[in-house]
């Protein structure tokens, strides 16, 4: 009789410890759906805004310009990206020099396109304004007998002279003092050479594998990079980790 209560005192203490750690364990295990819902709550709030902020963007570019596509040759994207494809309009071949059709294009294309990107509700919302110039395969040896790197400073020397004229545009000179801070952190200058080239509808070669066309890949574009999507990279990588 003594021995069996002694054992029952001896087992008593371990289910008291077992009992404990299963306590223990369910805390952890609430804590981490916890944290783990939070986690999705908050991706949840960014994919949202991510949207909600292309979406908004997107009908406002499109309502300013609707009546403007054809006439000037653009193209605006879900991407955000605004396309200038008439090759002839905008650059002589091989040439930098802006022609005076795009000029009379860019004075009045650009105050419509900041007027809008400067609103004060897409202050936090933009991280990245580019001007990107896009050539064809066609080499350039008068800046580089290297095919590729000849037009990589071709097409940098086209968008580098569109964002010089715009910044000498009288509208610019209008701008705040924060505006011109704004737009200075935002805009660059991006010379993508034959690198994303288009074909015959204008789907990027590399990913429809068709041949080149070469007036459709010799354009010039505005894309804006809203600080969303770098949210969305974020999170995408820490999935993958």
């Amino acid at each position: 009789m003594n021995k069996k209560i002694k054992n029952e005192s001896e087992w008593l203490p371990l289910s008291d410890i077992m009992t404990g750690l299963m306590i223990i364990f369910l805390f952890i295990s609430i804590s981490y759906m916890l944290e783990v819902q939070k986690k999705q709550k908050q991706r949840d709030i960014i994919f949202e805004e991510f949207r909600a902020t292309k979406e908004e963007l997107y009908a406002e570019l499109e309502n300013e310009f609707k009546d403007d596509f054809k006439k000037w040759d653009i193209e605006l994207d879900k991407d955000l990206s605004i396309k200038f494809t008439n090759p002839d309009v905008l650059f002589s071949s091989g040439k930098t020099e802006i022609t005076d059709k795009f000029k009379n294009i860019l004075n009045e294309f650009l105050p419509r396109y900041f007027n809008i990107i400067l609103k004060d509700k897409y202050k936090d919302k933009i991280t990245e304004v580019r001007i990107e110039g896009h050539t064809d395969n066609v080499p350039a040896p008068q800046y580089d007998p290297d095919p590729y790197i000849g037009n990589v400073i071709l097409s940098q020397l086209r968008a580098t002279e569109v964002l010089k004229y715009f910044r000498n545009m009288e509208y610019y000179s209008s701008l705040s003092p924060d505006q011109v801070s704004r737009l200075q952190f935002w805009l660059t200058a991006n010379g993508l050479a034959y690198g994303r080239t288009l074909d015959d509808n204008k789907v990027l070669t590399i990913i429809s594998g068709k041949p080149i066309n070469n007036n459709n890949s010799r354009r010039v574009e505005f894309r804006i990079v809203t600080t969303s999507e770098n949210l969305v990279k974020k999170i995408i990588e820490e999935m993958k980790r």
